[in-house]
């Protein structure tokens, strides 16, 4: 009889499927006010209000055999690498997870706080404006170790299922005109209105923590609004944890560097933008679910991301542009030359995140435009993909070969605002997609 019990209590356990552990923590990582906000070359002071609290928000999972992942997302424009670097350290150092088990990734919203020295030549700060920038930078970094070790300590029995839904608001903002490619409405543009989520219940089935993502920029409310504020992500969330209490909502912002809420302008439309991705999520958890199974395997690369040949001379000739932020770039730029190490290239990094053949999280770092989540899912079409942007390190935008060649704001303009020294070299890409290859080839993607 007590081996009968032993024999149905470990059948009972299989057949519930609790061969993971996860578990689940937040801060809240709102900047104390006055504080500049990023995103927005027009804004002219700092915040004066706060729509809603930004978080930082932590998903452990272990496998069955003791493998470790955290995934960590937050309310903000983005992370440099020198935020994403230190937490990574630490979270090493602590917790021992390797460079490949920590995913870190940002909403982008344009109603939070900047990031130092993300986006750095938007800002001609006085000196109490830079120190209350560094020293919430500071915080941060203190706050995304604590959020991820406290996810480590929550670790519980749990089942993980993947779904998909829909959601249409996101359209593509690259605008042909006869003067050239500007921000605008595309509605022949490519787009990617997937909604993926992963839905994470505890033993006694109760909704712990959903992650879901979209491919849009989370750019509802414009320039000349001065209240943080998550955008139409902070407000999805906010809508999904209404709806199931206790429950952690963590949005993953994918591959939209070139996709726009339409139509935006206001807070209304972020919050009906936002209870629009909700929808969406709550369309796939009462759907047909995938079960995520073990193993869980991780992989991180750094590859080299070459610009464009540059010269001194042309810095020296922007230097005398009127425009203030081609001053500053100017200025960054011939420092560099001047300590004989001009800006050639970035590092980038690609990370990849697998469970067994159910689901593959490929994480790209940078403002990445939809072209690569679409081809990339192309090439791997037996793959359950979610192909995230804006993960581990936000250094700029990342465009395709089309979108090089087109120009415009993504390619070009931008990299005035980053602190580059222009486009990248045409062979960006491919050495991107080159690099996720390797990465998903590594974990057994097929």
């Amino acid at each position: 009889m007590k081996k009968t019990l032993v024999l149905w209590l470990m059948l009972g356990s299989s057949a519930w499927g609790a061969e993971f552990k996860a578990g689940v923590a937040r801060r809240i990582i709102t900047p104390a006010l006055p504080i500049w906000m990023s995103g927005y070359a027009a804004r002219t002071k700092p915040a004066d209000g706060v729509v809603h609290d930004l978080w930082a928000k932590a998903l452990a999972i272990e496998d069955n055999r003791g493998r470790r992942a955290v995934i960590v997302t937050t309310d903000l424009i983005g992370l440099p690498h020198e935020v994403s670097q230190a937490v990574a350290m630490r979270v090493q150092k602590q917790f021992g997870l390797g460079r490949a088990q920590l995913l870190l990734n940002s909403s982008h919203t344009h109603s939070g706080p900047v990031v130092w020295p993300s986006i750095r030549v938007l800002f001609n700060f006085n000196s109490e404006d830079a120190r209350r920038a560094e020293l919430y930078a500071q915080r941060l970094v203190e706050d995304l170790v604590a959020v991820a070790g406290e996810a480590i300590r929550d670790l519980a029995p749990a089942q993980i299922s993947v779904g998909h839904g829909a959601a249409v608001f996101a359209i593509n903002r690259r605008e042909p005109t006869k003067e050239g490619v500007r921000i605008g409405v595309n509605t022949q543009g490519p787009v990617d209105h997937d909604v993926p989520v992963l839905k994470v219940t505890g033993r006694d089935g109760k909704l712990r923590a959903v992650l879901f993502g979209y491919a849009c920029h989370n750019t509802t409310l414009g320039g000349n609004f001065y209240q943080i504020s998550g955008d139409y992500a902070g407000f999805a969330q906010l809508e999904l944890e209404k709806r199931h209490p206790g429950a952690a909502a963590m949005f993953l912002i994918l591959c939209g560097a070139d996709q726009n809420p339409n139509p935006r302008g206001t807070l209304d439309l972020a919050m009906t933008h936002g209870k629009s991705v909700a929808e969406a999520v709550e369309r796939a958890l009462a759907g047909k679910l995938r079960t995520v199974r073990p193993p869980l395997r991780a992989a991180y690369s750094e590859v080299s991301l070459e610009f464009a040949p540059h010269e001194r001379k042309t810095f020296e000739a922007e230097a005398l542009n009127t425009d203030p932020f081609r001053q500053r770039r100017a200025r960054l730029m011939l420092k560099a030359y001047d300590e004989g190490r001009p800006e050639r290239s970035i590092t980038y990094p690609v990370q990849g995140l697998r469970f067994d053949n159910d689901l593959t999280l490929l994480a790209l770092g940078g403002e990445v435009v939809v072209d690569y989540a679409l081809r990339i899912k192309q090439e791997f079409p037996r793959e359950n993909l979610i192909v995230a942007g804006y993960s581990n390190d936000v250094m700029g935008y990342i465009p395709s070969q089309r979108v090089l060649k087109e120009g415009g704001y993504e390619p070009v303009d931008s990299m005035i605002y980053y602190g580059h020294p222009g486009p990248f070299s045409a062979n960006v890409e491919d050495t991107v997609i080159g690099a996720a290859r390797q990465i998903l080839r590594k974990l057994g993607a097929r």
